[in-house]
């Protein structure tokens, strides 16, 4: 298992500003160090054929082009929004 103590236990809390109970340091201590034996355990397996994961730089943009002065929407006569008044939507009052 991984070396961690109690010292650093506390560092860490510390920085992350986490309180500890005294009675579950012990067991903090074992799961720390679990976690890092499986960091090590990740190091280990080879990666050599194996090409790095790129992402999101190569997609291209699926939005339309935002131009002022184009809409194809209006709202005027739209049946999904049909109480209008001078070319403007009705809607109930707020307050």
């Amino acid at each position: 298992m991984s070396e961690i103590n109690k010292k650093e236990l506390e560092h860490l809390a510390e920085l992350a500003r986490l309180e500890l109970p005294e009675k579950q340091e012990k067991k903090f201590v074992e799961d720390l160090g679990k976690i890092l034996d499986y960091f090590k355990e990740l190091q280990e397996v080879n990666t050599d054929k194996i090409e790095p994961m790129i992402g999101g730089f190569e997609l291209n943009s699926i939005s339309r082009e935002d131009v002022a002065g184009q809409t194809d929407d209006t709202g005027k006569g739209s049946d999904s929004f049909p109480d209008q008044k001078d070319g403007f939507l009705k809607v109930p009052p707020v307050f």
